[in-house]
């Protein structure tokens, strides 16, 4: 029963909050830009009586939540381990003998924000300082990585890409670069963690996004930003579509082959030329140039009717700063089937109109003739 009414002073010094021997003074709420450092002012006191001890007190920063038996992330007992997360980062810079808990914190990162309480270890006192507390929170710095390269990107070219940033202070903090993006899927994956990074763009990388991605190292924050890859190319692909009265639908890819085509029919024709910037497109026939059916839609070409002498090589040219590409084709113009006509034609030597018309009267007058001498017979002469 002694030893427990030995013990019931010092729990009852453990629990107070507000013991008018006990100050603690420090900011409660510091910012600190992650990667970089920050230095925390710190002070304390303790009853009088305690102080003519010669033994240097034992002083520790805990997280809250965190008992005092628990790692602390900075002390100046040798016997006490720190946190591995904080160790060579947070320490102490004080003179705990003149009551200096001072705190310095340096490569701050994002999970190191969070609430933290003081204690106090010296002979018979243990206390933690629970009505004030230090609350840290880490932000990123300002401002975005910046992707530099020369403009534009051609296809086939390799093309240098920097990302830089820049912090507005602590410069000279290690920061983890890495790239993402289409463009770069195929590409050694070793090499998509530099600042630097060579890119040999293809045709269908153009309108792809580009992302360069800057981590603050030993921390979580990232900050990234995008660009979207303006590509040149020449055209990869020329193609021709057909459409005429004779059939519905189209025909693809025209090159090098005959068109048969009928004659007085409508004819529409279409070419098409996949390039950045858009390919100059142009019409010929046997090598003479030929207008386009709309200014605005100079790879459409539209003839009302073909006629036989529309005949020959006709050709679309898709011309472009990187190159130029064509396809041919031969149209063969064909009479279509004969139309039908209501017209009948007289042989030689037939009856006019007229002619015609009195001859079926004079031969209807004849039948009506021989009907009533017939009749007339038979109705006196019958009975003899």
């Amino acid at each position: 029963m002694v030893p427990l009414l030995l013990l019931l002073p010092l729990l009852w010094r453990e629990s107070l909050q507000e013991n008018p021997g006990y100050r603690l003074r420090v900011q409660e709420s510091v910012t600190v830009q992650a990667v970089l450092g920050v230095h925390v002012p710190c002070s304390f006191s303790y009853p009088w009586s305690s102080w003519y001890s010669s033994v240097e007190p034992f002083i520790y920063w805990f997280r809250e939540g965190d008992d005092p038996h628990s790692d602390p992330v900075a002390t100046n007992n040798p016997k006490r381990r720190v946190k591995t997360e904080t160790r060579g980062r947070f320490r102490l810079v004080g003179d705990p003998s003149n009551n200096d808990c001072s705190l310095s914190i340096r490569d701050a990162r994002m999970s190191d924000a969070g609430v933290y309480y003081f204690r106090v270890e010296r002979d018979d006192v243990k206390y933690s300082y629970r009505d004030k507390k230090l609350n840290l929170q880490v932000t990123v710095p300002p401002g975005k990585p910046y992707i530099q390269f020369l403009e534009p990107l051609e296809a086939g070219r390799p093309t240098k890409l920097i990302c830089t940033m820049s912090l507005e202070s602590g410069g000279g903090h290690p920061l983890l670069f890495s790239w993402a993006g289409e463009a770069v899927d195929t590409l050694d994956p070793g090499t998509l963690h530099s600042s630097e990074l060579t890119l040999t763009p293809r045709p269908q990388d153009h309108g792809s996004n580009l992302t360069c991605q800057v981590t603050l190292q030993g921390s979580q924050g990232t900050l990234e930003t995008t660009v979207r890859l303006n590509v040149s190319y020449a055209p990869q692909l020329v193609t021709t579509r057909i459409s005429q009265e004779s059939f519905t639908g189209r025909k693809d890819d025209l090159n090098g082959t005959s068109l048969p085509i009928l004659e007085d029919q409508f004819l529409h024709l279409v070419c098409v030329a996949d390039s950045n910037p858009p390919a100059r497109l142009s019409w010929l026939w046997e090598g003479k140039s030929l207008s386009p059916s709309q200014r605005s839609a100079p790879g459409v070409l539209e003839i009302p009717r073909v006629g036989v002498g529309d005949g020959g090589e006709v050709t679309c040219r898709a011309q472009h700063p990187l190159g130029s590409q064509q396809v041919s084709f031969s149209l063969s113009v064909q009479k279509g089937p004969p139309s039908c006509s209501c017209e009948t034609e007289e042989p030689q030597g037939s009856w006019p109109l007229a002619v015609t018309l009195i001859r079926g009267a004079l031969m209807g007058a004849g039948f009506l003739l021989t009907y009533v001498l017939t009749w007339i017979y038979y109705t006196r002469c019958g009975g003899h």
